[in-house]
């Protein structure tokens, strides 16, 4: 696994145990909010293509979410909306590393080649 997934993959550990403690009290939205993160780490262990992918579409609700809650929130409640963004900001950006290196990445001047 390469660097990029790993950290993907703790990012996605951590927003589902950051769910799982903010929604501890009411069981269906527990499991609502910290399911998906938690299913998109096992399917990044489990080699999943576009595991990668479905992180980073689902990171933009999250994002939405975190800032959402960061706005009408204050305290306590403030600090962990804004663990949210945070971890979803980590996500997209470990799910998106792989595309950003080839794109931007050296390359060697050959169609289809890399340096």
């Amino acid at each position: 696994m390469t660097a990029s997934k790993r950290l993907l993959f703790i990012a996605l550990l951590l927003l589902a145990a950051l769910f799982a403690w903010g929604f501890r009290s009411n069981p269906a939205t527990l499991i609502f909010a910290a399911g998906p993160p938690f299913l998109i780490a096992l399917a990044l262990v489990l080699r999943f293509r576009s595991a990668a992918f479905w992180a980073g579409v689902f990171s933009l609700g999250w994002f939405s979410f975190g800032v959402m809650e960061a706005w009408t929130l204050s305290g306590g409640a403030r600090t962990y909306a804004l663990a949210i963004v945070a971890l979803s900001l980590v996500i997209v950006g470990a799910s998106s590393w792989g595309g950003m290196k080839a794109r931007f990445g050296k390359h060697d001047g050959k169609p289809g080649g890399s340096a």
